[in-house]
């Protein structure tokens, strides 16, 4: 099983020097090779292949001798990021790559002749690197990736091996559903509410007053890249906090759950509501899946993704009566069948567990009198076997 353990690096000035000249070696290579591929594609109407554009390094290090600087292995990887990058943009995953810049994070992978022992990390060329490390990793160096973000701090993402198959997925225990939202962050099927801590609103005003400071600045100037990465570094912290918060969160519900169930949403277009586009932005709930998503594989749990369109807020968990329309502003509302008052988020979260545990149970494409089991205007989805929030019957 891979995992990747992510540590803060403390390069000397010396060993930042050759990282910097790495990362634009790296860099310019990169964006060469995405032009000479867009242009021969324009050409001849086929692209360069992986092994291709790695034949062009012998030449290229003659004409340009300062390539010569960075480890070979470094750009022999950025030829298979682009590769990859090419790869995403036909399977449909990605758009078209863009040229990498000089200002936004920078990035070289090592695939091999690394170690990491004790808190010095040892990089071909670069030497032996100070390294913070929180927990000492077990199994086996694969890669690793040492990177600097705007505000000038660097880090290092080492891939492990472990050499242990990832557990065997078992659905007996708790199942849980899970609502997110912008009032609150996270809503399970057992009433919990988890707050949204709002990160960006609380350095909102800080950042904007350096923005300012930072617009005043003439280009180029010393001054100018100090306002920068003071705006930079306040960037870093929100993002850490977010990190801190989705880490701490997901870890808590993994653990206490063997069933997690969410919704399926599609934050890229959410965002496109300018009115919430910056208040979604800001929850992360992309990133909170993603990790409620490999910690379940971790440790054997069962993780499913409800459809976006299931309506599990119009939807009295109690009868299964279908409401026509319920608006953003009502958070509670009287089903006008069983006369049961729900709670919006809570109602949601639980028809989400609902739904989850019936995916589970007959599957997605199940039919029940020659249809799908999927909601009609007027009633919800049919039950096919009682649900036990506890321990589910499957």
């Amino acid at each position: 099983m891979l995992k990747a353990f992510k540590y803060r690096v403390y390069p000397t000035s010396e060993q930042s020097v050759l990282l910097a000249k790495s990362f634009g070696c790296a860099r310019w290579f990169y964006n060469y090779a995405l032009n000479l591929t867009s242009e021969t594609y324009k050409q001849t109407g086929k692209g360069l292949s992986r092994n291709e554009i790695i034949k062009l390094l012998p030449s290229l290090k003659k004409e340009y001798e300062w390539l010569t600087e960075a480890p070979s292995q470094v750009l022999q990887q950025a030829a298979l990021n682009l590769s990859s990058a090419f790869l995403n943009f036909f399977e449909g995953r990605a758009k078209y790559p863009n040229f990498k810049k000089k200002q936004n994070r920078q990035s070289i992978r090592f695939p091999q002749g690394c170690k990491l022992k004790d808190d010095v990390l040892v990089l071909p060329k670069i030497g032996k690197v100070h390294c913070k490390v929180s927990r000492q990793p077990e199994g086996s160096l694969k890669s690793v990736t040492v990177s600097v973000n705007p505000s000038g701090e660097y880090f290092a993402s080492v891939l492990y091996d472990d050499g242990k198959d990832l557990p065997r997925k078992s659905a007996e225990g708790k199942a849980i559903g899970i609502d997110v939202g912008l009032t609150h962050f996270a809503i399970t099927s057992d009433g919990t509410k988890h707050g949204n801590p709002k990160f960006y609103r609380k350095h909102e005003k800080r950042l904007a007053r350096k923005q300012k400071q930072l617009s005043r600045k003439l280009k180029g100037s010393n001054n100018r890249n100090k306002a920068r990465v003071k705006v930079a570094k306040i960037h870093a912290k929100i993002v850490r906090c977010r990190e801190d918060f989705l880490h701490k969160l997901s870890r808590k519900l993994v653990d206490e759950n063997q069933v997690i169930i969410v919704e399926n949403l599609a934050v890229r277009n959410m965002v496109q509501n300018h009115k919430l586009a910056k208040s979604i932005s800001d929850t992360g709930w992309g990133q909170f899946c993603t990790m409620l998503k490999y910690k379940s594989e971790w440790f054997g749990k069962t993780y499913i993704e409800v459809d976006r369109f299931f309506p599990s807020s119009k939807t009295c968990n109690n009868c299964l009566n279908r409401v026509d329309s319920l608006s953003l502003d009502i958070r509670s509302w009287q089903c006008p069948k069983c006369r049961e008052n729900h709670d919006r988020d809570i109602n949601a979260a639980k028809n989400i567990r609902d739904e989850g545990l019936r995916i589970l149970t007959v599957g997605h494409t199940a039919t029940a009198s020659g249809g799908r089991v999927r909601p009609s205007k007027g009633t919800a989805f049919t039950r096919h076997f009682p649900v036990n929030e506890e321990s589910p019957r499957l």
